[in-house]
């Protein structure tokens, strides 16, 4: 009755390890996509400020031509104009007025490159901007491409294992069963484990040598001292073993 309990008891386990997957698969799946989308949003985020500054100095340099078009054709006419000068106070007059435009127009110069240069960064930066915005496009649509068949498979199988589950229960006394249920309500997974050379595989700590021996017995079943979990001897159910530790081994005590 004992190892025909334990038995029992080990597939149940089984049966939620799987569950606990799966649930986890649930979450993690869409926040992955959530993760991307957020991602995703920053780099648009980050687009929106270099069109802005791109927009911004493509219009100082279109501002700057047209001021040192509009001068060069001022100085151009003042040139030609030079030579009909009456007298000298308009003479000077004019070369003051020529000087200055030829100033200004130096200063608009300078700043054109300066504005020149920076506009190349900024496109260039748009341009690195644009590759990394693809990639993770085309990781997004993948990511969301395979969610929805990643969710309902989980789902299918979810409902699967409700089944199996409810026969594993069906097999085990309601006292066992409750008991199980109650540490499964405040302990992390597994419920039930296996005991190797007097040490519970939950929590990895040695159970009193006395309750090793009553636990080789087979006479009831027992639970670790320490972490509260179910043991069972792991000679009780060899072919379980292995996977058991496995799921241990994976949920902190």
């Amino acid at each position: 009755m004992y190892l025909k309990q334990i038995e029992q008891l080990v597939v149940l386990q089984k049966v939620d390890d799987e569950i606990v997957l799966l649930e986890d698969e649930l979450k993690t799946a869409p926040a992955e996509v959530t993760s991307l989308e957020a991602k995703f949003l920053v780099l648009e985020e980050e687009g929106g400020v270099l069109n802005e500054k791109i927009q911004f100095l493509t219009e100082q340099q279109k501002r700057l031509d047209g001021e040192i078009e509009t001068d060069s054709l001022r100085l151009k006419k003042s040139k030609n104009k030079l030579m009909m000068v009456g007298n000298n106070k308009e003479y000077h007059a004019m070369m003051r007025e020529m000087d200055n435009l030829e100033k200004q127009n130096r200063t608009r110069e300078e700043e054109k490159t300066a504005i020149t240069e920076e506009l190349t960064r900024q496109l260039e930066a748009r341009r690195d901007l644009d590759g990394r915005v693809a990639a993770l496009q085309a990781d997004l649509d993948t990511a969301k491409a395979g969610l929805e068949d990643r969710m309902s498979a989980a789902t299918a199988r979810l409902k699967e294992l409700a089944g199996l589950r409810g026969e594993a229960g069906q097999a085990v006394p309601t006292p066992v069963l409750k008991r199980y249920e109650f540490i499964r309500s405040r302990l992390k997974n597994p419920v039930i484990v296996p005991v190797t050379t007097g040490i519970c595989s939950g929590c990895h700590i040695s159970i009193p040598p006395q309750s090793f021996i009553e636990l080789q017995k087979g006479v009831q079943i027992l639970s670790c001292p320490n972490c509260q979990r179910l043991i069972y001897w792991s000679n009780h159910v060899p072919a379980e073993e292995s996977a058991t530790e496995d799921a241990s081994e994976k949920a902190p005590a």
